[in-house]
C-alpha cells in the first residue's frame, strides 16, 4: 500500500483498531463518542462514534508502503517498504512477546537499492513477505522473504557482505540480504497480492503484464499482457476474481479465463488511487479518484461467469461522499457489515462512514410484502386486519384472492347471492348485483317475439329508458285507507313502470304492487326503508305500522314508535303546527329514510330537492321517487345530474342509470380506478354487456389482467372455470387451437386431419380403423400414412385408446364406449420430454413417474419429471 497519501490499515484481529500511515505511523482505537470525548487526543469520526490516538512511531522514514502481519502474534508487527527499497519490521506500543522482540527492527535489503512499491504477507505462511520493487538491469523486482531466516552469508561472500553492509550504516545481525525466492527479471513491480485459493501463488502486478507466479517452480509463470497492472486485490468472496486498475480504467479478471478481463468498468475522467473489495458483502468493490470526495461503488449483480460463456456480469453503479474535503484514502472494515472510515488528503481529517443497501422490494402475489438489506430479510404479512377488529381494511388483492375461494361471480341462477359470496358487507356490490338480477329476471319473462328491442332497452339503463318515455299521463291518488286525496301530482307511462321494475319496486307483469318488497325489507329489518317506501306509495297506515312492528321486533328501535305517533298527525293544512315542527325537527333525526319521509309530506309538490338529494338514500329508492312524482323534464334533468355525479365517483349503485352501456364503462373504469376491482368488473359486464361493448380494450384489459391474478395466485382451476364462465357469456373469446400434434414426416396436424375426417363408411376403414367411432383409433398419420410413435411404456401406437393396450380385461374395452374413455380422454393424450423426446400416453407416463425419476426408455438416463420447472407445483385451489 502506496504512502506517498495518507493511508489506512485496519487490523486484521482487533476491529476497532487501526493505522494511519503517511510520514509516520499512528495507532488508532474506535469506540462510542459519548465515552471517549472527554480524552484527550480524541477524533470525532461520527455522531457516533470518536477515535483516540494509542501510539505514534516515526523511526521508518522514507515510507513508501506498509503491510500488517496477518497472524495474532505478534499483534502490532508492520511491515514497511522504504525508498531505498529495504523493508523494516516495526511495532506499534509495547510488545512482550519474545518473538515480537526479535522481529522488530528486522531489515530485509535488496543487492541494489531502488524503491519498494509494494507489500504483501502470505496469509497461510505469514513467515513468507513479498516486496516489489523498481526495474534494475541487474537484478529481480519480486523478492520474497523469509522474516524467520537469519543472516549467515557464505565463507567466500562473508567478507565483501559484511564491508557492503557496514558502508551503510547497517547492524550486521538484524539484517538479511539473501531473499527466500527471486522473481521478474529485469522487470519492475508495481503490486503484489498472494490468491487465497492456493498460497504457493503470488499475482503481479508487472511493467507491461499481469503475471502469476508459482513458488513450486520459479522458472515458469502465467500471464497476459495489460496495461492494467497497478492495485491488484483479490475477491475475498470468490477467489477466482481479480480487479486491477490503469489510470481510470478498472479491469475485473477471472483468473480460470485469464486471457482477457470479463469486465471494464466505466472509464473515470481522473486517475484512480484506490481499489478495494468489500470483505463482508459479496461483489461489492469500491474506487477512488484522485482529487475526489466521492467514492464508486460497483456492485456485481450476478455470480461470475462459467468459463466459455461470453456475456458480462451485471453491475450496479452508485456513488457515496462520506465526507465534504478530498479524500486521501479509505479501507473496509473487515467485519462490520458495509462500514469504512476513509482520511482527508491535506490534514488527516477521520470520517466513520456506512454505506447503505439499496432496498430491493418485492410483493408476492398473495400481498406479502419483503424487502432485502444488507444481510437481513424482512417480511411484512397482511394479517392485521383482524386483530385490530377491522380497523384496517384489507388490500382489494386479499379480497378479490377470498372472493375467488368462495366462487364469487359465478353464481348464475340467484345473481344477486354473489353479493353474499363477496361477504355480503360493501353496500354497491349490493346494489350492482341486485341491479343485475332484476335485469336479468325482466329479460327472462319478456316473450320472445319481444326480447329484441326490451333487452336492448333494458340493458341501457333507467337514463335511456327514461329519454324515451311518451305519453306520461298525471294522477292524484288518495292516501290507502282514506276518502281523502293528496295533493300530490303523480305520474304513469310504460317507461316509468320499466324504470320502477328495475328498481325493484315492483314485480313481473302489470302489477303495481309492492307489497312483496315490504315484505322482503321486514324479512332483513329494515324498517324504515320499508316504511319509506310504502308513504311514497300513498300508504300512510302501511308505514305506521311498519314502524311499530320494527319497535316492538327483538332489538328493535323504541324511537320508531315515537316517529310513527308523529307521522299519523299528519295533516295537508300548509300552515299548520304539525308541519313547522317537522320541517324543523326532521333533521335531528338519525336515519335519513325517515328525513326524507317527513320531507315529502313537508315539501310542496314537484318541489323534492330535500328527498331527491340526500346522498344516504340508496339510488334506486331516490330514482323510484323521481320516476313517480318528477314530470319529464324534472325527471330526465335530475338523472342525468345523478348519472354524471355517480360515473365522476365510480359509484356502482349508477349502473342502475348507466346500464351496461358506453357511459356504464366509463363508469366501471372510474370505479376500477379507485379500487382496483378488476374482478367485479369483470363479472359484471360479462354478465350484463353486449357483445358489442364487451369489445371495448379496457373491458379486455380487466378480464386480462383478473386472469393473470388468478395464475398468479396458483388458482388454475379457478382460472379455468372463469375461462368457460366468460366462453358461454362471449362466445367471441373462445380461442383459436395455438398448439397441436404433428406429424414428424409431412408437417401436417394430426388432430385438424383426424376433425376433418368423415366419421361413417370407410373413412376410418382406409386407415386401419374400424368399428364405432366413438371407439375408433388413429396410429398412422392421416396424411402420410405413416406410423405415429410408440408410447415407450404400453410399445402401442399413439392413438390407441389406453383401454385397447395389451393387458387389459374384456370388461374394459365394453366400458371404452362411455364417455369417459374416449379418444379424447386426458390419459390418451400424446406426450413427450422436449430433452430426451421419449414419451408415450399421458396415463403411463404420469403413472411411470410417480415411482420413478428417469425416463423409461431403456438406456435414457433423462430425469424428465425434474426439467419441468412447474410440474412439482400444486394448484393452491386443488381443495
Amino acid at each position: 500500500m502506496s504512502c506517498s497519501k495518507p493511508d489506512i490499515l485496519w487490523s486484521p484481529h482487533h476491529p476497532d483498531r487501526y493505522v494511519i500511515c503517511d510520514s509516520e505511523l499512528g495507532l488508532y482505537r474506535i469506540g462510542p463518542a459519548g465515552g471517549s470525548e472527554s480524552k484527550p487526543g480524541t477524533l470525532p469520526l461520527s455522531d457516533e462514534t470518536a477515535a483516540t490516538l494509542l501510539a505514534i512511531n516515526s523511526d521508518t522514514p522514507y515510507m513508501k508502503c506498509v503491510a500488517w502481519y496477518p497472524k495474532h502474534e505478534p499483534e502490532c508487527l508492520l511491515a514497511v517498504g522504504q525508498a531505498n527499497g529495504r523493508v523494516v519490521l516495526t511495532s506499534l506500543g509495547q510488545s512482550h512477546n519474545s518473538a515480537c522482540k526479535e522481529l522488530v527492527g528486522k531489515e530485509f535489503v535488496p543487492k541494489h537499492a531502488r524503491q519498494c512499491n509494494t507489500l504483501a504477507w502470505n496469509p497461510v505462511d505469514s513467515n513468507l513477505l513479498a516486496a516489489g520493487l523498481d526495474k534494475h538491469r541487474a537484478d529481480f523486482s519480486v523478492l520474497i522473504w523469509d522474516i524467520s531466516s537469519k543472516f549467515s552469508p557464505e565463507a567466500g561472500a562473508a567478507t565483501a557482505e559484511k564491508i557492503r553492509l557496514s558502508s551503510l550504516d547497517l547492524d550486521s545481525s538484524t539484517v538479511v540480504t539473501k531473499p527466500l525466492y527471486e522473481l521478474g527479471q529485469n522487470d519492475a513491480c508495481l503490486s503484489l497480492c498472494w490468491l487465497l485459493r492456493d498460497p504457493k501463488l503470488l499475482l503481479a502486478g508487472m511493467h507491461r503484464n499481469l503475471a502469476i507466479f508459482d513458488l513450486r517452480n520459479t522458472s515458469q509463470k502465467t500471464f497476459v499482457n495489460t496495461k492494467a497492472i497497478q492495485g491488484v486485490t483479490v475477491d475475498p468472496h470468490f477467489h477466482d476474481r481479480v480487479a486491477s486498475f490503469f489510470e481510470g480504467q478498472v479491469a475485473i479478471w477471472d483468473l480460470r479465463k485469464f486471457e482477457k478481463p470479463v469486465l471494464t468498468l466505466t472509464e473515470q475522467p481522473k486517475p484512480l488511487t484506490k481499489v478495494a473489495w468489500c470483505p463482508t458483502r459479496t461483489g461489492l468493490l469500491a474506487t477512488l479518484t484522485r482529487d475526489s470526495n466521492i467514492i464508486r461503488l460497483y456492485d456485481m449483480q450476478h455470480a461470475p461467469t462459467p468459463i466459455g460463456d461470453e456475456t458480462e456480469p451485471t453491475i450496479i453503479e452508485r456513488s457515496v461522499q462520506p465526507c465534504d474535503s478530498q479524500i486521501g484514502s479509505f479501507a473496509w472494515h473487515p467485519s462490520s457489515q458495509n462500514r469504512m472510515v476513509v482520511v482527508s488528503a491535506a490534514n488527516r481529517a477521520m470520517t466513520d462512514f456506512t454505506v447503505f443497501e439499496r432496498i430491493s422490494l418485492a410483493w408476492s402475489s398473495t400481498t406479502s410484502l419483503m424487502w432485502a438489506c444488507g444481510r437481513h430479510l424482512y417480511e411484512c404479512a397482511e394479517d392485521g386486519a383482524e386483530g385490530l377488529k377491522g380497523t384496517i381494511e384489507a388490500d382489494i388483492a386479499t379480497k378479490m384472492r377470498q372472493r375467488a375461494q368462495s366462487r364469487y361471480g359465478h353464481d348464475m341462477v340467484q345473481v344477486w347471492r354473489n353479493h353474499v359470496l363477496a361477504g355480503g358487507s360493501d353496500p354497491q356490490l349490493k346494489s350492482l348485483w341486485y341491479d343485475l338480477s332484476y335485469i336479468l329476471q325482466y329479460c327472462q319473462g319478456t316473450p320472445q317475439d319481444l326480447q329484441g328491442n326490451k333487452q336492448s332497452m333494458v340493458y341501457s339503463g333507467i337514463k335511456n329508458i327514461v329519454k324515451t318515455s311518451s305519453g306520461t299521463s298525471e294522477s292524484r291518488r288518495c292516501w290507502s285507507g282514506s276518502e281523502r286525496q293528496a295533493d300530490v301530482p303523480q305520474f304513469h307511462s310504460e317507461e316509468r313502470s320499466l324504470a320502477l321494475r328495475l328498481c325493484g319496486w315492483t314485480g313481473r307483469g302489470s302489477d303495481q304492487d309492492v307489497e312483496p318488497l315490504l315484505r322482503a325489507l321486514e324479512q332483513e329489518k329494515e324498517w324504515e326503508r320499508a316504511a319509506a317506501v310504502a308513504l311514497f306509495n300513498m300508504d300512510i297506515r302501511r308505514a305506521i305500522q311498519i314502524l311499530n312492528k320494527g319497535a316492538t321486533a327483538d332489538k328493535g328501535d323504541l324511537n320508531l314508535n315515537v316517529v310513527a305517533m308523529a307521522l299519523s298527525g299528519y295533516t295537508d293544512e300548509k300552515a299548520s303546527l304539525w308541519r313547522e315542527m317537522c320541517s324543523s325537527l326532521r333533521l335531528q333525526l338519525n336515519n335519513p329514510y325517515l328525513c326524507v319521509m317527513f320531507a315529502f309530506l313537508t315539501s310542496e309538490p314537484g318541489a323534492y330537492d330535500a328527498v331527491l338529494n340526500e346522498s344516504s338514500v340508496a339510488v334506486r329508492d331516490r330514482v323510484a321517487f323521481a320516476c313517480m312524482f318528477l314530470n319529464d323534464t324534472q325527471l330526465s334533468h335530475y338523472v342525468d345530474k345523478l348519472s354524471g355525479e355517480m360515473k365522476e365517483a365510480g359509484n356502482l349503485e349508477g349502473v342502475l342509470l348507466t346500464g351496461l352501456t358506453k357511459d356504464g364503462v366509463d363508469l366501471m373504469e372510474s370505479y376500477v380506478d379507485r379500487t382496483g376491482d378488476v374482478q367485479t368488473a369483470s363479472f359484471c359486464m360479462l354478465k350484463g354487456s353486449t357483445g358489442e361493448v364487451l369489445k371495448d380494450p379496457r373491458i379486455q384489459c380487466w378480464i386480462e389482467n383478473y386472469r393473470n391474478l388468478l395464475d398468479a395466485w396458483r388458482f388454475w382451476h379457478k382460472r379455468a372455470e372463469f375461462d368457460i364462465h366468460r366462453g358461454k357469456l362471449d362466445p367471441s373469446s373462445k380461442p383459436l387451437a395455438q398448439v397441436f400434434v404433428s406429424c414428424n414426416f409431412c408437417g401436417k396436424s394430426i388432430s385438424y386431419s383426424c376433425a376433418a375426417m368423415p366419421h361413417q363408411g370407410r373413412g376410418f376403414s382406409q386407415y386401419g380403423v374400424s368399428g364405432s367411432p366413438t371407439k375408433s383409433k388413429v396410429t398412422s398419420c392421416p396424411g402420410c400414412r405413416k406410423p405415429l410413435p410408440r408410447c415407450a411404456l404400453c410399445l402401442m401406437n399413439m392413438g390407441t385408446p389406453v383401454s385397447n393396450s395389451p393387458g387389459t380385461g374384456k370388461s374394459d374395452e365394453k366400458m371404452d364406449l362411455t364417455r369417459e374413455n374416449k379418444l379424447a380422454q386426458f390419459n390418451n393424450w400424446f406426450t413427450w420430454c422436449h430433452n430426451c423426446r421419449h414419451g408415450g400416453h399421458a396415463g403411463h407416463i404420469l403413472s411411470w413417474f410417480r415411482d420413478h425419476t428417469e425416463c423409461p426408455v431403456s438406456a435414457c438416463t433423462c430425469k424428465c419429471m425434474q426439467l419441468d420447472t412447474t410440474g412439482n407445483l400444486a394448484p393452491s385451489d386443488s381443495s
